[in-house]
């Protein structure tokens, strides 16, 4: 079973690079291949037992959960842990618990790049200044990426989307459910993606050479 759960999680990593790869019977490439994936998945897995840890507190109070899926790391934040209601500035009592994900984002997941990505539930904004969910959610994101870029993590490892309540991971018809769909996401991606999404800008450049 281990095993199985291994192969999936490893052949996750080539589709989230966009395409599907072959492999041929004894070719020194694939072993090679196989073999920086396992590297890969198990940098990926210490980081995450480190991040439990760090936030075993947060966890088992559900205000943060770590999950590793297919596009990477995920460090899922109650919105409400980090921000008031309708608002897009971090709450001062996050900072400590931001600055514990830091740590880890500048020691076991120093190579790694980091993408922000803050949803909302399906409310109207009534009481705020953004005109929708889009932005409440982009401010978001923003906010988290600029406090971890004060702290030391490099612009260029980071990244922000916004996706407003078009990402429920539960159902807005109940108050539980719109609870965890309003989230902020801190997702290390693989190192695999960052080497693929360098490929595409070199492969763009020299198309418009």
């Amino acid at each position: 079973m281990k095993y199985r759960t291994l192969v999936v999680v490893l052949m996750s990593v080539f589709f989230l690079q966009g395409c599907a790869v072959i492999f041929q019977k004894g070719r020194r490439s694939d072993i090679e291949k196989i073999e920086s994936l396992q590297s890969e998945l198990d940098q990926l897995r210490n980081t995450k037992g480190l991040l439990e840890q760090q936030l075993a507190k947060e966890i088992a109070d559900k205000q943060v959960r770590l999950e590793l899926a297919e596009k990477g790391l995920v460090i899922t934040f109650v919105a409400e842990v980090l921000f008031d209601s309708g608002k897009a500035e971090l709450r001062p009592e996050s900072l400590p618990i931001l600055d514990k994900v830091v740590k880890i984002l500048k020691e076991a997941a120093a190579k790694n790049n980091i993408g922000v990505e803050g949803h909302t539930d399906n409310e109207p904004i009534k009481y705020s200044r953004w005109k929708s969910n889009w932005e409440l959610s982009t401010q978001r994101a923003l906010g988290v990426v600029h406090y971890l870029e004060d702290t030391g993590i490099a612009s260029t490892r980071l990244s922000a989307s916004g996706y407003g309540e078009y990402h429920p991971v539960a159902s807005n018809d109940t108050k539980e459910g719109r609870q965890l769909n309003r989230r902020v996401e801190i997702v290390i991606l693989p190192q695999s993606a960052k080497k693929e999404e360098t490929s595409r800008g070199a492969a763009s450049e020299e198309e418009l050479k």
